[in-house]
């Protein structure tokens, strides 16, 4: 199952937790098991599953939770927490320091994306402003200079090799020693990919080490082999001090399971993921921000990060549309930018069910097509139509589709808004009491006293600041 299904699996067992009428032990155990499923058939560890399993049935005991408490919500609630700590270890991730030499060795098997890997890092930090390089101490693998200089040429970043030294010790370290002294900032090495039983290849890995002396030592992981991830993240682990782990191949044609939760082997933290071939199909990791992708919660904040990189109009995506129009001018923008990927998985509720987002834009503008002025410029929005479904009849047949598809375009718009009001309360620095409640333990909640006290609680606050 690949991660897309993963998470529509999972969504779908929430689902079905929220159309319960009463929520009892065999509704929270269906519920389970069918998350469970969903994440052995993803490749993720049989034990992790079953501890988060064993860990919801802890933290939800239905007979102890006081009356009043939303059930659903809490349970929902811990299995989201559950997810997250799948993939996160708990560890901070190393970060690099201005105006240092920041050393960054990187480790993997042959064939894990990690030459391109190293190039995506260093094109990342050069366009956040930092002098960064490359060297290449892959002396094994025919080529791999070609394609670390075909790679930094292009991204127009300083390299290091050499075509006549056999010794990825002498490269690493020369290339190190000069770039240090020209004062660069990140300095990346790519080393020989390597399998957890070339027990030379992983003497060698060690001796580069010992003579950079990194700062960070990055496995890079690749999403498509399984759970044969857990295994070969231990090999490294105990051969080096692997600090931060990259997973690529992460487009949605993987699985992914047995890479995300191979990170609770090295118990490092995941720092990057790549997404596609391109030299930018590479992102931060941010665990709570990835379960919610992958649930089509959306990415509010990692949504505005991504409009600013790519220079695009914020107030469009986040203060949200006003007018279906504007919704249309939206997805045109992300068109004509190139950039749906990278941004279609951070909007709440975006799903494109499988297909690629751009045809599922190009078929919402099409629909849009049909409408009217008045129909794309009302005020009210989808509010007009449920008055006038005749104007749902109207529009289906001069786009060619079928009524539930403008039914699903409207919805589809009303999400957006609601996603993006919340977003400006925030945004303007007004405190959500709801919101500010349901990010909460209802148990703690409810021990405090309920939401009056709360909300005392935060006055007496916002009084001590002024």
């Amino acid at each position: 199952m690949v991660l897309a299904d993963l998470g529509q699996k999972i969504t779908s067992a929430l689902r079905y937790l929220s159309n319960a009428i009463v929520i009892n032990e065999d509704v929270l155990n269906s519920m389970l098991k069918e998350v469970c499923a969903a994440l052995l058939e993803a490749d993720v560890n049989i034990k992790l599953v079953k501890r988060l399993r064993e860990n919801v049935k802890s933290a939800i005991v239905l007979e102890e939770i006081p009356p009043g408490l939303n059930k659903k919500k809490m349970i929902q609630c811990a299995v989201f927490k559950e997810l997250v700590q799948l993939v996160d270890p708990g560890v901070n991730a190393w970060n690099p320091t201005k105006r240092k030499n920041n050393v960054i060795m990187f480790v993997g098997l042959q064939g894990s994306g990690k030459t391109t890997t190293c190039s995506k890092m260093a094109y990342f930090y050069k366009r956040k402003g930092w002098k960064t390089c490359l060297i290449c101490a892959d002396t094994y693998r025919a080529g791999a200079f070609d394609q670390l200089k075909q790679n930094a040429t292009k991204a127009r970043i300083p390299f290091y090799g050499s075509y006549t030294e056999v010794d990825p010790v002498v490269i690493a370290a020369e290339g190190v020693e000069r770039f240090k002294s020209e004062n660069f900032e990140i300095i990346i090495v790519d080393t020989s990919g390597r399998h957890k039983q070339d027990e030379s290849l992983f003497e060698e890995m060690l001796q580069v080490s010992n003579a950079v002396q990194p700062d960070n030592i990055v496995y890079v992981m690749d999403a498509s082999i399984g759970q044969a991830c857990e295994s070969q993240a231990k090999a490294f682990k105990d051969k080096v001090d692997v600090a931060s782990v990259i997973v690529t191949k992460l487009d949605g044609h993987a699985k992914g399971g047995g890479a995300l939760s191979a990170v609770a082997a090295t118990k490092s933290p995941i720092i990057f993921i790549g997404t596609g071939e391109h030299i930018d199909d590479f992102e931060p990791f941010k665990p709570q921000a990835f379960i919610k992708k992958l649930l089509g919660m959306g990415d509010i904040e990692g949504l505005v990060d991504k409009c600013k990189e790519l220079k695009l109009d914020v107030n469009i995506l986040t203060h949200g549309p006003s007018t279906i129009r504007n919704m249309y001018e939206a997805f045109e923008m992300l068109i004509e930018s190139s950039s749906i990927p990278q941004v279609s998985q951070m909007i709440p509720n975006f799903d494109s069910k499988g297909n690629d987002p751009e045809i599922a834009m190009k078929k919402y503008m099409t629909i849009m097509d049909s409408m009217s002025d008045q129909e794309l410029d009302d005020k009210t929005g989808s509010k007009l139509f449920n008055k006038e479904p005749n104007r749902i009849q109207r529009v289906a047949r001069g786009a060619g589709v079928a009524t539930s598809a403008v039914q699903e375009l409207l919805t589809k718009y009303s999400q957006f808004v609601k996603h993006a009001d919340k977003f400006k309360c925030l945004n303007k620095g007004r405190i959500d009491m709801n919101q500010l409640a349901r990010l909460m333990d209802p148990r703690f909640l409810h021990q405090i006293g309920g939401m009056g006290v709360l909300q005392s609680m935060m006055k007496r606050n916002v009084k001590g600041m002024k």
